[in-house]
């Protein structure tokens, strides 16, 4: 599965604390994260994980461009209610996307693991059958 990992500021110490806990399940999976919740990731765990943009500089975007490419299984985004965003719309549209193309989406610690523990079993297998239609609505 593909998995995407992004934490605002204030929750990218959450996101560490939450890799490191799950990191025997997540290292067998591919993961994407945006720019500097990529680096504190490699950093903590030496996972490998593909790094785009940071969030305000299109890094959402570029998540966001895989899920509407059905290239994306899950989202982890752990945000913070509690501070403006000034990408807020990249982020409001990311939201979008995972629910235009049934993406699984975690916006905080309790849903992620969850999310996780759901992997964990395989019960998104189901996401093999998704991808393998990719393209059928254009036909």
């Amino acid at each position: 599965m593909k998995i995407a990992l992004i934490a605002h500021d204030k929750k990218k110490a959450d996101m560490i604390a939450f890799v490191t806990a799950y990191q025997p399940i997540l290292e067998q999976h591919e993961l994407y994260a945006t720019g500097t919740t990529g680096l504190r990731i490699q950093e903590a765990t030496g996972l490998n994980v593909h790094r785009f943009q940071s969030g305000p500089y299109g890094g959402d975007q570029e998540i966001g461009a895989m899920i509407a490419r059905n290239e994306m299984d899950m989202v982890i985004f752990l945000r913070d209610p509690l501070t403006a965003q000034p990408h807020e719309p990249d982020v409001s549209a990311l939201i979008r996307l995972c629910d235009v193309y049934s993406v699984p989406l975690a916006t905080n610690m309790g849903t992620a693991e969850i999310l996780i523990k759901g992997l964990e079993r395989g019960d998104f297998a189901w996401r093999n059958i998704v991808r393998g239609r990719k393209g059928e609505a254009d036909e």
